[in-house]
């Protein structure tokens, strides 16, 4: 798995760049609120300080290591995105059934009820983690794979909240944080002392991580690609296409990572001995 180690600030490079795009992404949201009288972006505040609440629940009553907080709140988040997202998905389905759902028009200009404000929600939880993991240095890397991630994710929503397109594409693409629950669950397992990779427990968990990894991550990010190259003629001339393309190949690109990641993780808990000697 990608591991995120405390790193020593004097070997620090890429911590400096990454708070600054940060406080960048802030203060252009701070903006868009203030001056251009963006109240429904409030909900992007609101996720911010809603994960940093829950980060510090669990910091008071549960446990003080960074890695474990950080952890559980991003499985909290995951648990939060998949409900949301399964619920505007069954939503709009019995509202008008699944005809004309997955149509370029529907997908780019406009809305599901509920999209908007769950994808700002969703969006504080990045800017939060970006925020937790450069505060604790949880990362490693001249270029951190996970704030690489965060940051390409902060672009692309911010830049359809503003311009109020593609959000339903965007909905579409939380589809992976099903996957993620289960992640966020191995390590919290690992972390707990639960190790024993003949246990029915760790079995079921890693059926669960590749079924959701193969269903609910890799596959609907391939087809959200390739149905942007099918759908480019009906873009327009703006840079909602430049920038969903951008977007999808970073995920597919990371995905193949953590894919390549997770194949390691699993080889190494099918054989303990070579798991104690790299000291997963």
């Amino acid at each position: 798995m990608m591991s995120r180690t405390t790193r020593c600030p004097k070997e620090d490079k890429a911590g400096p760049f990454f708070l600054a795009t940060l406080v960048l992404w802030f203060v252009s949201v701070l903006f868009e609120i203030l001056f251009h009288r963006r109240s429904e972006l409030l909900a992007v505040v609101a996720g911010c300080f809603f994960y940093q609440f829950a980060n510090w629940v669990v910091r008071s009553f549960v446990s003080r290591d960074p890695l474990f907080v950080n952890t559980s709140v991003s499985l909290l988040h995951s648990s939060i995105t998949s409900a949301s997202v399964v619920f505007i998905l069954v939503n709009r389905w019995l509202e008008n059934g699944s005809v004309g759902m997955f149509e370029h028009a529907e997908l780019v200009g406009r809305t599901w009820p509920w999209a908007y404000p769950a994808l700002c929600f969703s969006c504080g939880y990045f800017a939060y983690d970006q925020w937790d993991m450069l505060q604790y240095g949880l990362y490693s890397g001249w270029i951190p794979s996970i704030l690489m991630h965060h940051l390409v994710l902060l672009i692309c929503f911010t830049l359809a909240l503003y311009r109020n397109v593609t959000i339903n594409y965007l909905i579409l693409t939380l589809i992976c944080e099903l996957h993620s629950i289960f992640l966020h669950v191995r390590k919290v397992r690992r972390m707990a002392g639960i190790r024993d990779a003949t246990s029915k427990i760790v079995k079921v968990e890693w059926v669960l991580n590749w079924v959701t990894f193969t269903l609910a991550r890799t596959a609907p990010h391939i087809l959200i690609t390739a149905k942007l190259f099918c759908d480019a003629p009906k873009f327009g001339k703006g840079i909602e296409l430049p920038v969903a393309l951008f977007g999808m190949f970073g995920m597919n690109f990371l995905n193949a990572s953590l894919g390549i990641d997770l194949f390691h993780a699993f080889k190494r808990e099918r054989n303990p001995q070579h798991a104690n000697a790299h000291h997963e």
